[in-house]
């Protein structure tokens, strides 16, 4: 975003009267400090709560909000129907805070016995906002608190789909590893018209989410075995963490409690040609007739999964935790250099 295209807001400077019979009394100097508002606010872009939420609208009426603090994308409401108020929530909150849109960056140790650390991605600041009319909008945010590590994340608003976009510069003086995803929590109306279309003939695996503020079931929680009760039918135990399967049915059922990483093995990634997992794929839900298509950027696997009879304690309604990650194999990022990945959520149903 070129800064040119910023909004110059100047503000009048303030006026101080000094009364004759006082007239060597020094005042203090006034600083005026802009808000956000009156800084990157334009049509289409706005920021409320003093400062702590920014507001993405766009021509057609879809909107979406960021947590300015934590970059944590709270809502995203598309317009999926052709009627006035043809606005649905496709994000899972809870009444906590927690699912939306969250990234994820874990640093791995050099020591192989270690565990990998999470980067500090909890203070964000606004370093642009920019807009092609009110057709396209979007925030980049820097975070201040990842030491070495440069990481600039820019959210982006269109009238048919929406993208969060990671780059990460190393500007220490050793190489980094990094595991990294985008995982948003997706919404749907009922737990038995869950699924995902487009992963057959995938690899994939039982595997923990990378461990993130904005998890509604932690890495130990997602594993944890469940009784399927009322949905016995057709379930099967997910096989133990390491045993590689191949999918081989179109569509993936997400009624019962499962985390996989979808890839390409690594003993695979050392030969001279194999497979790789595709780039997109699609969220049905069936009980609102939406579907959503995924598409990853930059990231080497996919993760998914699904809550099964835990999604009970967490109010009405189903979700399913997706997206891009590179979990199997870290990211190397040499001094100087920088690493890019994005996720783009898009549809179709209108």
């Amino acid at each position: 975003m070129a800064a040119t295209s910023l909004l110059s807001l100047s503000l009048p400077k303030p006026s101080i009267l000094i009364p004759k019979s006082t007239a060597s009394i020094t005042t203090p100097p006034v600083t005026v400090t802009e808000t956000l508002d009156q800084k990157f606010g334009r049509k289409g872009i706005r920021f409320t709560d003093n400062d702590q939420v920014a507001e993405l609208t766009v021509r057609n009426g879809s909107s979406l909000k960021i947590g300015l603090n934590n970059a944590h994308v709270t809502s995203y409401k598309p317009k999926v129907y052709w009627k006035d108020d043809g606005f649905e929530e496709i994000l899972y909150t809870t009444s906590g805070g927690k699912g939306g849109i969250g990234l994820v960056i874990d640093s791995v140790l050099d020591d192989p016995k270690a565990k990998s650390k999470g980067v500090d991605l909890s203070e964000w600041v606004v370093k642009d906002a920019d807009s092609d009319s009110i057709d396209a909008v979007q925030v980049e945010l820097s975070c201040t608190t990842s030491g070495t590590l440069d990481i600039t994340y820019v959210i982006s608003l269109y009238a048919l789909s929406m993208a969060t976009a990671v780059i990460v510069k190393n500007n220490g003086r050793k190489p980094v590893n990094l595991k990294t995803a985008i995982l948003s929590h997706l919404k749907f109306k009922k737990r038995g018209g869950a699924a995902v279309d487009g992963l057959k003939g995938c690899s994939y695996c039982t595997h923990p989410p990378l461990s993130s503020p904005f998890e509604i079931l932690s890495p130990s929680e997602a594993l944890k075995p469940e009784d399927p009760g009322l949905f016995s039918f057709g379930w099967e135990p997910e096989k133990k963490g390491g045993v590689w399967s191949v999918q081989d049915v179109p569509i993936t059922i997400l009624k019962h409690k499962l985390s996989r990483v979808y890839g390409t093995p690594l003993e695979e990634r050392l030969k001279e040609f194999y497979n790789t997992i595709p780039s997109k794929y699609e969220t049905l839900d069936q009980g609102r007739e939406l579907f959503f298509r995924v598409i990853r950027i930059g990231f080497e696997d996919i993760y998914l999964s699904s809550p099964g009879s835990l999604s009970e304690k967490y109010g009405q309604g189903y979700f399913i935790c997706t997206g891009p990650a590179s979990i199997l194999a870290p990211i190397t990022i040499e001094p100087g250099e920088e690493w890019r990945g994005a996720q783009v959520i898009e549809h179709d149903n209108l």
